[in-house]
């Protein structure tokens, strides 16, 4: 009886990890997904981003001096908050996505 309750066990346990495994690799292909996505907008001017996405949540200056516009959104209820970082010429130098799928 006792070496039944170790095989089911072993089994569950290869069960959960296998499947943690494949979570992480969705998780990193979205990830790389939204990237993607949000890396069209590297060297196009502000103008273009917003009209893509539209007037900005909020914007502010960064320690650097740049301009940083932040577009906040909710997917099945977790937040998402892009930010993207424009220079004194009005182009898009960068960008933070967090909690974005």
């Amino acid at each position: 009886m006792q070496k039944l309750k170790s095989i089911y066990f072993y089994f569950i346990l290869i069960i959960l990890i296998t499947g943690c495994e494949t979570i992480k690799k969705k998780t990193d292909a979205i990830v790389e997904k939204e990237n993607q996505k949000l890396s069209k907008f590297i060297g196009k001017s502000s103008d273009e981003l917003q009209v893509e996405l539209g007037k900005s949540d909020e914007d502010f200056k960064n320690e650097k001096g740049n301009l940083v516009l932040v577009y906040n959104t909710k997917k099945y209820g977790i937040p998402c908050e892009r930010r993207f970082e424009i220079n004194s010429n009005s182009i898009v130098v960068g960008f933070v996505s967090n909690g974005c799928f």
